[in-house]
């Protein structure tokens, strides 16, 4: 049986790091929220449902975990998910449960 990829054990910490992060709903809403483009901390927390200070918090964590990049545009802060991977990741977990939701819909038979 081949042996998953070769990595060191700080950095297995820090991939655990990064899920538990995106473990939590709220922040994962978030970083989906930036996946597509950036996005302003006050738009974001008011289409999320969630006020500007804990939105805030959140990045904070999601900045330090580099799971988001913060770029200041004028008096705003925009947030973006810059990195090739995660994007890739995330597009793919995304499709991947859209994918289960449209094969749950189909008629016993595959609906053809």
């Amino acid at each position: 049986m081949a042996a998953g990829p070769r990595i060191a054990e700080d950095q297995v910490a820090e991939l655990a790091g990064m899920f538990w992060l995106m473990s939590d709903p709220t922040r994962l809403r978030i970083i989906l929220s930036c996946l597509d483009m950036p996005a302003p901390v006050g738009a974001m927390a008011e289409a999320l449902g969630i006020s500007a200070s804990l939105a805030s918090h959140h990045l904070r964590l999601l900045r330090a975990a580099r799971l988001l990049q913060a770029e200041r545009r004028g008096r705003q802060v925009f947030y973006a998910v810059t990195d090739a991977h995660i994007r890739s990741m995330l597009s793919d977990m995304v499709d991947h449960v859209r994918e289960e939701e449209a094969e749950a819909e189909l008629p016993p038979g595959g609906g053809g």
